[in-house]
């Protein structure tokens, strides 16, 4: 079978874009020259999956990302699926070849020392707007809750009482998250001084703006960078920094991983382990401290 019928099946079959299809050539004509000259092979169709492995090889040691290769690796596969379905080929080589995992980044954090200097030196500003703010900020420290899950609190979600917050958090799952005795305070002035500037205690969310609306994610968003772009040089300044902080702090401050799991949320154990690799550091410098021999 020629290539070309592959590349008519994607363009007047699956009804790819040119640039999609320029990018599965490319990375077709790629494969079948380290073919040619690794091999000394022309037929495409007579590759092995031992070929193919030693391709993905040769692509890392030329410094290619992952990323790049496991679109290439997609192109064969979908090159060698349609082959198999026209009769081409009568077994599909890439069935013993597993695609590089993706690296996931690290989660962004704020460290303690930033995060001790903006309660004491940052300035959120008098009057209401600066209540608010502030409480905005420590809601999203103290409890690690999602910008989504912030943005639909309502007064009847804040038990001032039992130190609780009902979130509603992803799949319209419901979770209580504790509140620390400061928080609760900053909750407290917050509802109040909302009440008395708007002269009601009646509102559609427990967070409103200016004049007395349901905040939206983009002044969320804008306030918490604001903030973080007075205490910290880290590239990422969003409400889910303030997370992945509330998270790295507990955990270094010797909170059980299952018990962050669930404060986050999270589904999976999985989710959360993530955290684990932000504490190597502080690991270290207790085995240094500790051990007789470091």
């Amino acid at each position: 079978m020629d290539i070309r019928s592959f590349f008519q099946y994607l363009q007047f079959e699956k009804r790819y874009s040119k640039l999609t299809i320029a990018a599965y050539e490319n990375d077709l004509l790629q494969f079948s020259k380290f073919l040619k000259e690794t091999y000394e092979i022309d037929n495409f169709n007579a590759t092995k999956h031992t070929y193919v492995r030693s391709w993905m090889v040769a692509l890392m040691e030329a410094g290619i990302g992952t990323r790049s290769i496991n679109r290439k690796l997609s192109s064969l596969k979908s090159y060698f699926k349609f082959s198999l379905k026209t009769g081409a080929i009568d077994h599909n080589p890439m069935l013993k070849v597993m695609s590089p995992k993706l690296s996931k980044p690290l989660p962004v954090f704020i460290q303690k020392n930033q995060i001790a200097s903006l309660w004491q030196h940052y300035d959120f500003g008098e009057g209401f707007p600066g209540i608010r703010d502030r409480t905005i900020i420590e809601l999203f420290y103290a409890t690690g809750m999602r910008k989504a899950e912030l943005l639909g609190l309502k007064d009847e979600s804040i038990d001032l009482q039992n130190n609780t917050i009902k979130v509603l958090g992803k799949g319209n799952k419901e979770r209580l998250i504790p509140m620390n005795p400061v928080l609760k305070g900053s909750l407290h002035d917050y509802m109040e001084a909302r009440n008395n500037n708007f002269g009601t205690s009646f509102f559609a969310a427990f967070l409103v703006t200016n004049s007395g609306k349901p905040m939206n994610p983009r002044k969320v968003y804008s306030i918490v960078h604001k903030v973080l772009e007075q205490i910290t040089t880290v590239e990422k300044k969003s409400p889910h920094v303030l997370r992945h902080t509330f998270a790295t702090h507990l955990l270094n401050n010797g909170a059980e991983i299952n018990a962050i799991k669930e404060l986050l949320g999270h589904s999976s154990l999985a989710a959360t382990q993530v955290y684990t690799h932000n504490t190597i550091d502080k690991l270290k410098d207790i085995y240094k401290k500790a051990h007789p021999k470091a």
